[in-house]
């Protein structure tokens, strides 16, 4: 192999260690290490989980293809609705977790949130013949302050999704 080759073949394989092979967003391992990045930086922002609620009901009901396809749609309307700089990663199975630096305001926030469960609306999987996409979302605030590490912010984020889930019924 040439000296490109074999630089090619390592940014290979770093790109396919680092990516969620199904979504292209990155995987738990590499999206945990670039929140934690920022939170050493104490670069404050909002994490937020999202999850796919009767995902289990999808794949029973329609097959595991279509419960792929509905994966692979949630991915692509989360980064529609991020930026660049954000990180998006899917955590595995039907959960997922973005993490917007800077975003620090409750009203900033709810209109991404806005944004977002406007882009799931948007969703149309065929085989559904016309079933919408419920998804769960938990979210928190890092004001960049306090050291806080990437597990005591998921928790944070985690309670407040089943809060979610409770008022859903």
């Amino acid at each position: 192999l040439s000296r490109r080759q074999r630089q090619m073949c390592i940014r290979d394989r770093i790109y396919l260690a680092q990516t969620d092979l199904m979504t292209g967003l990155c995987n738990r391992g590499s999206g945990e290490k670039k929140i934690t990045e920022f939170l050493k930086e104490k670069t404050g922002g909002l994490l937020c989980l999202v999850d796919c609620d009767k995902f289990k009901s999808i794949n029973d009901n329609y097959g595991h293809s279509v419960g792929d396809k509905v994966i692979i749609a949630i991915a692509e309307k989360l980064q529609k609705t991020c930026r660049d700089s954000d990180v998006v990663l899917r955590l595995g199975g039907d959960e997922f977790a973005m993490f917007i630096p800077g975003m620090l305001e409750q009203r900033v926030a709810e209109k991404f949130f806005e944004r977002f469960f406007e882009n799931i609306r948007q969703i149309d999987i065929i085989e559904m013949q016309g079933k919408s996409i419920e998804i769960s979302l938990g979210a928190c605030f890092y004001n960049g302050y306090e050291e806080v590490s990437f597990d005591q912010l998921y928790r944070k984020a985690d309670r407040a999704m089943y809060q979610s889930k409770k008022q859903k019924g």
